[in-house]
């Protein structure tokens, strides 16, 4: 079995081994500074939900546009309806927090009290949802980007992945860094809407049209009654509004103690400024009897009409571009906290729970930072390519969570159980008939990849966990083992040359082992022969109590013959330790380590592929010159 060793700031583990736990713990002096406050956290772990409001009432108006200006006039009782699933959905989340502080949010509720596979559907569903959330976010903030600079829309998916690699840096610097660092953007934001509607109630009419003037009006003609099919795929469409409040209680480990309560607050006060926003934008679509027009948003009409065309248009659309770039932090919050618990129960690789000095899970922001990549190369950095794939996934696990919640309440029977019991099962009600929508209405624009890409992940983690379920059988985890015994030890050490390094070697070997093998690999050629045999005649010139053995090799191979030459004394002493030390140099400098030759890592592979010795690798310091 052979061991991993990670950086200074991780611990490691073995495969097969239980991983770190990642449970909420009371914050040492240390640790305490790298959680969330929650403000932190509504900087960190909101802006896919906030910045939804740049483009979830735009979606309900292109869907009602259909039917005309008879039409537009569903635009706000649709927002109510999202608004009243959104209070369900946070007044929910608020009991997942304080019942499940360990985070994890639908994952975590859907293992407890659904069992292990619908617990792997929930998983699947928000991972899925949040990596299309960084893909989504960075191409909708370039979009913005190339919207006011046309020159760069060539350039949008390189645009796409440098944003992409600056978020992927704050993060792992850590989750308050990443905070900080988006709490300014998100005042803006959240202030910018915010006076929108209120100015914009003060007035009867349009300040400006400019921004649309001279754009073909997207509004169909003709229509006179709207059906309930269209109500249904407008509050679909609207949906997409919603995805990100499970965030918070996803990362609840992140928040500093009292972790539960501050959580909560934070969702809560995502919940208010969401519900705000969406019904105050509503609600000024119909006072300016706004319509939908090709190359202009919603929010950009608003501003102009609210504000007038001038600077507060322009800190509107910037602030709106930037919230958008930056709204896949709300990801890189949530995602790996997710990942780290899917490992920890043994559906993802261990390595997964590990967390950095700053208190982040380093391998889980650079798994979701390749996957965002390559969907952002894949789709070639348009937004109107993922959008159809949107919100799918966090519905299913929004109606795993309340589901699993109801069971939960019924098994606790605390006080007042029942109405939160009816809370929750109104929420698993309306967000089950939500997920059933979304999907049916989006399933021809691309949805039907993501009905695909569900099994195949909760495939992957059942082969997962099968996988460790054998390590940790042939390792007999959870056994008492046998008492250790003292075998007979066996050190071969390959041997290139006479040096300081051959001696330090050999001391090594003679202190491990009760029998110690010096073997060099000797090729067929007339100048290796050579210096083969000057090697051998220095040998015994320097006489070190340990005989050379000479391994002939037809090729120019080196790990190979070595390994056969273990597996041929594993055949002829059976029941004896053998360990091969590899002595090598440890440069003084970083860029040193291109000078090197590699024979060890070469020799290292080939025994770890063919034998079963134990492995050394001496290192030798070298000096710093």
């Amino acid at each position: 079995m052979s061991t991993f060793s990670h950086g200074e700031d991780e611990a490691g583990a073995v495969a097969g081994e239980e991983p770190p736990d990642t449970g909420v713990r009371s914050d040492g002096p240390d640790d305490g500074r790298h959680k969330l406050t929650a403000v932190q956290g509504l900087a960190a772990l909101s802006l896919d939900a906030m910045a939804s409001v740049a483009y979830g009432p735009e979606a309900i108006v292109l869907v009602l546009a259909a039917a005309g200006a008879h039409g537009l006039g569903f635009t706000l009782p649709v927002t109510l309806a999202i608004a009243g699933l959104l209070a369900v959905l946070v007044a929910s989340y608020r009991q997942v927090i304080a019942a499940f502080p360990n985070g994890g949010g639908a994952y975590a509720v859907a293992k407890a009290h659904l069992g292990r596979r619908p617990a792997l559907v929930a998983a699947a569903s928000l991972i899925l949802d949040y990596v299309l959330n960084v893909a989504v976010s960075v191409t909708a903030g370039v979009a913005a980007l190339t919207s006011a600079f046309p020159a760069l829309y060539d350039e949008r998916v390189w645009i796409c992945l440098a944003v992409l690699a600056l978020v992927t840096a704050v993060n792992l610097r850590g989750i308050v860094d990443s905070a900080r660092a988006l709490i300014l953007p998100t005042v803006v934001f959240v202030g910018s809407i915010l006076t929108i509607i209120a100015v914009g109630l003060f007035r009867s009419a349009p300040v400006s049209t400019a921004t649309a003037d001279g754009h073909a009006s997207a509004l169909g003609h003709g229509a006179t009654t709207v059906g309930a099919l269209l109500l249904l795929k407008a509050f679909a469409s609207g949906c997409s509004a919603l995805t990100g409040v499970e965030a918070v209680a996803n990362a609840v480990p992140s928040f500093r103690t009292p972790a539960v309560r501050r959580a909560q607050r934070t969702e809560v006060a995502l919940g208010a400024l969401l519900g705000v926003m969406l019904i105050g934008l509503s609600v000024l679509i119909g006072r300016f009897h706004l319509q939908p027009v090709e190359g202009v948003t919603v929010l950009a009409q608003l501003a102009d009409a609210s504000l007038g065309h001038n600077w507060a248009f322009y800190v509107v659309q910037f602030a709106t571009m930037v919230l958008l770039a930056l709204a896949a932090n709300t990801s890189f919050g949530g995602l790996p906290v997710l990942m780290s618990l899917l490992a920890r129960d043994n559906h993802l690789p261990h390595v997964f729970a590990l967390k950095a000095d700053r208190q982040v899970h380093r391998h889980g922001v650079l798994a979701l930072t390749a996957a965002s990549a390559a969907l952002l190369i894949a789709s070639g950095g348009d937004t109107n390519t993922l959008v159809p794939l949107f919100a799918i996934g966090v519905f299913v696990g929004f109606t795993l969570c309340q589901t699993g919640m109801v069971r939960h309440w019924r098994a606790e029977r605390t006080p007042g159980w029942q109405g939160k019991a009816a809370l929750n099962g109104f929420g698993a009600l309306l967000t089950g008939v939500a997920a059933i929508v979304v999907t049916a209405t989006k399933f021809t624009e691309g949805a039907w990849l993501i009905v695909i890409a569900l099994p195949l992940l909760v495939l992957a983690f059942e082969r997962v966990h099968r996988a460790y379920g054998r390590i940790g059988q042939a390792l007999e985890l959870g056994r008492i083992p046998d008492a250790p015994r003292r075998d007979h030890s066996l050190v071969v050490v390959p041997v290139s040359g006479l040096s300081r390094l051959t001696r330090e070697a050999l001391d090594a070997a003679v202190s491990l082992g009760d029998e110690v093998h010096a073997v060099t690999v000797v090729h067929s050629g007339p100048e290796d022969r050579r210096a083969a045999e000057t090697l051998r005649r220095d040998w015994e010139l320097w006489n070190p109590g340990i005989d050379l053995v000479a391994v002939d090799s037809a090729t120019r191979s080196l790990g190979r013959p070595i390994a056969g030459y273990v597996r041929d004394l594993t055949t002829r002493h059976p029941g004896t330790r053998i360990t091969v030390l590899i002595p090598e140099t440890e440069p003084a400098h970083m860029w040193q380590r291109l000078l090197q030759n590699q024979r060890g890592a070469v020799v290292a592979h080939a025994l770890r592929r063919d034998t079963d010795a134990v492995i050394c690798r001496l290192r030798f310091r070298l000096p710093t010159v």
